[in-house]
């Protein structure tokens, strides 16, 4: 072991130390060329505080909790959120369970993952899903592309390199890695050709080379034609004298598999379908591909081009619906949309306001619609009608710019007139006509979704935060959660003044919701607002708490907004109602001492 006070080697001795390794093990073949970048020297968790305890996932949501959570961004696919919310949400808290138990709790051989397989045609959701899921979870995530090993034909290392990936994902912590989720998509493309004679030995060996993953295997971190990896290995030598083995096991990691799965369908009616004749036959009408889609079963994929051994590591099974037009309509209006938010960010990026009208939503839903590729056509359709205000108004006075039906049909037309600075006046009065419709919509969303929302982020919502969340999303570029959460943030400063009043004093007061939202409203003009709040609970209420504190043993405090209004008025009714209900049961005790009967004499 090294001597603790051992100095530091700088840049060069290392670059130095790793030359002649290198030199060593490969020759001449293999150099570093200056300037040299080498591993940020690694802090302990005291100097990181910020950073996440290793292993650590505090995972305790309920399948239903996460269906609510999913419904505010994904529009439609109730089946699949349902499917995917309560299998993930199993496999997490069966992690959780287990580690209650000091042996790892109990062990079943031959234990099942898991894994879902989600097929749907394009656009409908199946990435974006996969990443709220894992973004809510707070567990490390990495998606892949099935097409790549597939090209290549090497089936080896680059799937091993997914799981290798999570390690990066989650910040060199391997036990926080252990329970990341590998998302793959195109999976559909490593079924082997049904054209070929023979094996296709391309895509069914990507099959097999997923198998062990998939289920539970061990995989080593250090790749030997990789240099990183290589010199990473010299630098934890260097740093403790030993050579040190890193694996990451997949037991814990969830696999999602993806994919449109043309052809599919034909597979499934052939085997459905009855082959009868003559008066007897049974005649099957034209039914909706997703509904055929619903009945796939493991050999209708196995004659897709799986292998068998690989159907069954994925057993859940989620299927997504093909998007219609009111479907993608809903998409748009739906505030936490990324399509909508990403265009306000443009433009916001260069000052401008944009505001879209329900008539221009539905003319981009038609249009969108009309391009056959789902939630995808929806930016191709925007980007293609504003893009020429894009490029002009970012060098004009112009920052507000109202998105109308008008706008979509004919771009040239409105942006011309614009520019010549003509109708400005009405450009700005339908700007604010549907800025102020959406600002109402928003706080209709609100309205509806109040139970979910408050439970998902401890915020009461009264008419006055309603109200003020609706504008800070509208004011700015933010998902709903977001705009939440900057009143929550307030919200949990002012709660703390309890807390710091009973630390200091030692009297329990509750902020009624009304007083809090007085302060809500004072804080918005006054950044003193809360300074002066306490000031005034100190002067007012200090002594007049106590008084009726040690006088009656009250040990808990409601104070409503009127009291922080009036508080001299409120303390002195407090006083009077507390000392009549004292004198009054001192008269029952009188009349009816407890250690005699009532009609003793």
């Amino acid at each position: 072991m090294k001597p603790k006070d051992e100095k530091i080697p700088n840049p060069k001795e290392i670059e130095r130390e790793i030359s002649e390794f290198l030199s060593r093990k490969y020759g001449d073949q293999v150099k570093i060329v200056s300037p040299f970048v080498f591993p940020q020297e690694e802090h302990s968790e005291a100097d990181t505080p910020s950073k996440k305890k290793k292993g650590k996932i505090n995972f305790d949501l309920k399948p239903e909790e996460m269906i609510a959570y999913l419904d505010q961004y994904i529009v439609r696919q109730d089946a699949a959120k349902q499917i995917l919310a309560t299998k993930i949400c199993t496999h997490f808290n069966r992690i959780e369970y287990q580690k209650t138990f000091p042996d790892g709790g109990p062990s079943i051989s031959g234990g099942i993952k898991n894994n879902v397989l989600m097929i749907g045609p394009t656009g409908v959701g199946k990435t974006y899903i996969i990443k709220l899921i894992a973004a809510k979870i707070g567990v490390p995530f990495v998606k892949g592309d099935a097409t790549k090993f597939s090209e290549t034909g090497y089936v080896g290392g680059d799937v091993e390199d997914l799981v290798r990936d999570l390690v990066r994902e989650s910040d060199n912590d391997i036990e926080m890695a252990q329970y990341g989720i590998i998302y793959l998509d195109e999976v559909d493309k490593i079924a082997s050709s049904h054209h070929l004679i023979g094996p296709d030995v391309s895509r069914t060996g990507v099959q097999r080379a997923l198998l062990k993953p998939m289920e539970e295997t061990d995989v080593e971190l250090k790749v030997p034609h990789d240099p990183i990896s290589m010199i990473q290995e010299v630098e934890q030598f260097r740093r403790t004298g030993k050579r040190e083995k890193r694996s990451i096991n997949t037991k814990n990691i969830l696999f999602i598999m993806s994919g449109a799965f043309a052809g599919l369908p034909e597979i499934i009616k052939k085997r459905t379908t009855a082959q009868g004749i003559g008066f007897g036959a049974q005649v099957s009408g034209p039914r909706v591909q997703t509904d055929i889609l619903k009945l796939v079963k493991a050999e209708d994929l196995i004659e897709f081009g799986f292998e068998s051994e690989f159907v069954g590591r994925l057993p859940v099974k989620a299927i997504f619906d093909a998007l219609n037009e009111n479907d993608l309509l809903n998409i748009l209006k739906n505030p936490n949309n990324p399509v909508i938010l990403n265009k306000k960010l443009d433009f916001a990026t260069y000052g401008i306001r944009i505001e879209f009208s329900d008539e221009a939503l539905t003319l981009l839903a038609r249009k969108a619609y009309a391009e056959n590729t789902g939630a995808r056509g929806l930016v191709s359709v925007i980007e293609q009608a504003l893009i020429p205000f894009e490029t002009k108004l970012p060098s004009t006075d112009i920052k507000e710019f109202p998105v109308t039906a008008s706008v979509i049909e004919d771009p040239g037309k409105n942006l011309a007139r614009w520019l010549n600075a003509s109708e400005d006046d009405d450009r700005l009065k339908e700007f604010e006509r549907i800025a102020a419709e959406n600002k109402n919509k928003i706080k209709r969303y609100l309205t509806e979704n109040q139970k979910n929302l408050t439970a998902q982020y401890g915020l009461p919502l009264t008419p006055y935060r309603i109200e003020k969340i609706a504008e800070n999303y509208c004011s700015a570029v933010l998902e709903i959660g977001s705009a939440v959460k900057k009143i929550k943030s307030l919200y949990d400063r002012i709660k703390k003044l309890e807390t710091d009043f009973y630390t200091r004093h030692d009297i329990n007061i509750v902020l009624e919701e009304n007083a809090i939202d007085h302060i809500l409203k004072k804080w918005s003009d006054d950044s003193t607002a809360l300074e002066e709040t306490y000031e005034k609970l100190t002067t007012y209420f200090k002594h007049g708490l106590k008084l009726i504190q040690d006088k009656t043993g009250r040990r808990r405090f409601f104070i409503p907004e009127s009291a922080l209004i009036s508080p001299e008025s409120f303390l002195n009714q407090l006083i009077r109602s507390e000392f009549n209900k004292d004198k009054t049961d001192d008269a029952k005790a009188t009349a009816f001492p407890f250690n005699r009967r009532p009609d003793h004499p």
